[in-house]
């Protein structure tokens, strides 16, 4: 039996990740598929349109036999933290299969990458960044890549972290069958971007399960502006004590907050060759959270969520639990762990943002099961 590792946002569970898990079933006939996702806020920056429970129970629905946790404090960072995390846990769990959805779908050039980045390039990198380009750019100069996708970007990291601890797992990849970057709902399968930038169609039970659609919250992006601006301006002579908030740009922040009316006009205002739109957009989540770089310094994974699980998920923990060698935890209690309570802390914020009073007592139910 193969134990497959997914990593995923979820953001929200559409047709593509039905595809996904459809052609792992058919890969791997007698396997355990595994899922990592983020909850609350997602890689990019995003808020979550789909709180962890409503998430977790579509995707049991739909063929993931086990859903945990990615904690926040990995999940809103940079492709190599975020993928630092979510492999370490599907190590934790077994897992000897890790498969990725990929624009490229070229597996042995990926794998070449993650190898090169992995000998000592960071000088040349600095080199780059001290010219002005972002990390990503600086990174594909430095190792001479036309590899410019979200997908691949983050395949990369995946297989780093495997080749980096010498893990047991081997990387597959899927072709993605869209593009990220497109908001058009043109085909059967479309990106997240075009679901959450089109929640009014009428049509969207096209792309998504059925049973989810009443699930997705519209995020009112003046209400999260509002909320965010008045913690900006309350934490405005110590935002340098936020994570990734780095290299003086508190300084800009100060400068335009004033004069930005919208979320979308402080990102752009902020917005230079250096600081990539992403980039700015978990830098605010993490002012919005109040990540601080202190807490991202002791981070580590040191227990396992478990969300949800079908029957044979619930075996196979059963199984492998006496061979894990960290907690594994099925809801909040305070004082556990650092991590933890920063995710506590951050499911306040977040049900402030989607207006949903439910979500903080949530936190210590039980998994779902189905």
């Amino acid at each position: 039996m193969n134990i497959i590792g997914v990593v995923a946002e979820y953001n929200p569970f559409h047709n593509g990740h039905i595809y996904q898990i459809e052609k792992i079933k058919e890969l791997y006939k007698d396997s355990i598929i595994i899922a990592v996702t983020s909850t609350s806020f997602c890689q990019r920056g995003d808020v979550s349109i789909i709180n962890k429970w409503n998430k977790t129970k579509t995707v049991l629905e739909n063929g993931v036999d086990l859903v945990i946790e990615l904690p926040f404090v990995y999940s809103t960072q940079s492709a190599d933290i975020f993928a630092k995390g979510a492999i370490e846990i599907l190590n934790h769990l077994k897992v000897d299969t890790l498969v990725f959805g990929s624009e490229s779908n070229n597996l042995n050039k990926l794998t070449s990458l993650a190898s090169k980045q992995l000998t000592n390039c960071q000088e040349d990198i600095k080199k780059y960044l001290k010219d002005g380009y972002n990390y990503p750019t600086a990174l594909s100069k430095t190792i001479d890549s036309d590899i410019n996708e979200p997908n691949d970007l983050l395949a990369i990291s995946y297989i780093k972290e495997i080749l980096k601890n010498n893990y047991h797992i081997t990387p597959i990849s899927i072709k993605r069958t869209n593009s990220y970057h497109s908001d058009k709902l043109d085909n059967d399968i479309v990106s997240a971007t075009a679901i959450r930038n089109n929640l009014n169609a009428k049509n969207l039970k096209k792309y998504l399960p059925n049973s989810e659609i009443k699930d997705l919250y519209k995020i009112d992006n003046s209400h999260l502006f509002m909320i965010l601006k008045y913690k900006i301006m309350s934490d405005i002579n110590i935002l340098n004590t936020y994570q990734t908030v780095d290299e003086g740009i508190e300084n800009k922040i100060k400068k335009v907050i004033n004069n930005s009316n919208s979320l979308e006009e402080l990102i752009l205002n902020i917005k230079s060759k250096r600081y990539t739109y992403n980039k700015i957009k978990r830098m605010l989540i993490h002012i919005l959270t109040s990540f601080t770089k202190e807490e991202a310094k002791r981070i580590k994974i040191d227990y396992i969520r478990v969300l949800g699980f079908n029957e044979k998920g619930k075996n196979y923990l059963n199984k492998i639990k006496k061979d894990i060698t960290i907690p594994l935890i099925t809801s909040y209690k305070n004082n556990n762990s650092e991590v933890l309570n920063i995710e506590y802390r951050v499911t306040n914020i977040y049900s402030l943002i989607t207006k949903d009073n439910s979500l903080v007592e949530r936190e210590k139910e039980k998994p779902i099961i189905r």
